[in-house]
């Protein structure tokens, strides 16, 4: 059988066929050095190194371990790719220095493979379904030595290889620079939010007055509040959305199981969803609010509590205290910590205090929120497409 060793999407100057050799005849590994906590270091020290473990890769982690006197064989510099072999097997890295964990491999590889189209090749879906199926199902997936060399890599000559990587290295740029910007204005609105609801900031009136103190009171007693149905429904292929924790948490609503119309009509009886209502997440990531600006017709999990609209609130404005740090700490204080998740009963839902300005100023406040959420809603989307732009191009341009 012929193997087909050309990539589908390629540049024109190139036209050779790829070679395949598995990683045995290609790279070389060694595993890295478990250094007990009591030998580690929180500051760096005088001839210490970075301690590279699983806590680097943990997203906004200021963790950090230093050690001395590794020995040469776990010292890495930014040229090496390390990569997980055990735990979370898979996760490369690369472009840092200090000496790594024995949880890590570091690849070596020859001068006629280019470090980053080997980088990629390793992100690879492909790559990383094998890596995965080969470290095993156990409850710590481990990938030994012989393993890894099984791997067969498929690659040109350095010439194109450096092009692709070239390539790819510019869109991952575009993706590293718009997940920046999420990053600050996300922490821009966090700041915001932090001195308009603790009052630093006021807005004023149409003829530059101050608006009325603000009041405190119990969500209880500004609304009604409801949770989801207790049972799990049978699932269908077409029919009514049915929505989770994980709806409100990724504000996806899109991809969604049905229910029938029955068991809807049925539900919908008892408690009803409708626009300008606020689901927030009770069980599991507590705490969450989704404001519901869309007209729906759907029904919801017990996961979820369900905050009725009035006239006396904006909904839009709720929803944006309760994802304040002060209505979180609210939460806090009343969540259940020893269950397993994590859940806060409905009622004590309605023992949380909110803040309440008046109604205009209200609506001023959700406003300006809204508006810098749609532009960190704009920018998710222009990440969300560049991130599935480059898995396209990986899958087409490599074999």
């Amino acid at each position: 059988m012929k193997v087909n060793n050309h990539p589908k999407l390629r540049f024109t100057e190139f036209s050779d066929s790829w070679k395949s050799k598995k990683f045995k005849e290609l790279t070389k590994i060694n595993q890295g050095l478990q250094i007990p906590i009591s030998d580690r270091y929180l500051d760096e020290v005088d001839d210490s190194y970075f301690y590279i473990t699983n806590e680097f890769l943990k997203e906004n982690s200021e963790k950090k371990y230093f050690i001395k006197n590794p020995p040469e064989s776990v010292i890495c510099d930014e040229s090496d790719i390390l990569m997980t072999r055990t735990g979370n097997t898979g996760m490369v890295v690369t472009n840092v220095s200090g000496a790594f964990h024995n949880n890590f491999f570091r690849i070596s590889y020859p001068e006629y493979i280019d470090k980053i189209f080997l980088y990629q090749f390793l992100n690879l879906n492909n790559t990383q379904n094998q890596i995965k199926r080969l470290a095993g199902t156990s409850t710590i997936p481990d990938l030994n030595h012989s393993d890894f060399y099984r791997i067969k890599m498929t690659y040109p000559e350095l010439k194109e290889q450096k092009k692709i990587a070239s390539f790819l290295s510019s869109v991952d740029k575009k993706i590293k620079l718009l997940q920046v910007k999420k990053d600050l204005l996300e922490d821009y609105k966090k700041g915001v939010m932090q001195q308009i609801f603790s009052q630093q900031i006021r807005f004023k009136d149409d003829d530059g007055n101050d608006y009325p103190d603000w009041e405190e009171k119990k969500l209880a007693d500004i609304t009604k509040y409801y949770d989801g149905t207790h049972q799990t429904p049978k699932y269908v292929s077409e029919g009514i959305a049915f929505y989770s924790v994980e709806h409100v948490t990724a504000n996806q609503f899109e991809k969604t199981k049905f229910i029938s119309e029955e068991v809807f009509e049925k539900e919908n009886k008892r408690v009803k969803l409708e626009k300008g209502d606020i689901l927030m997440t009770r069980i599991g990531n507590i705490g969450k609010a989704k404001y519901i600006d869309w007209n729906v017709r759907a029904s919801f999990y017990v996961s979820l509590a369900l905050i009725k609209q009035n006239s006396s609130f904006s909904s839009k404005y709720l929803s944006q205290f309760i994802n304040s740090t002060f209505f979180q700490r609210e939460l806090w204080k009343r969540t259940i910590h020893v269950a397993f998740p994590q859940k806060i009963n409905l009622g004590e839902i309605g023992n949380c205090i909110v803040r309440l300005p008046s109604l205009k100023e209200q609506n001023q406040i959700a406003d300006f929120l809204s508006a810098i959420d749609a532009k960190i809603n704009s920018v998710k989307a222009q990440l969300i497409y560049n991130q599935n732009f480059k898995k396209g191009l990986l899958q087409q341009m490599f074999v």
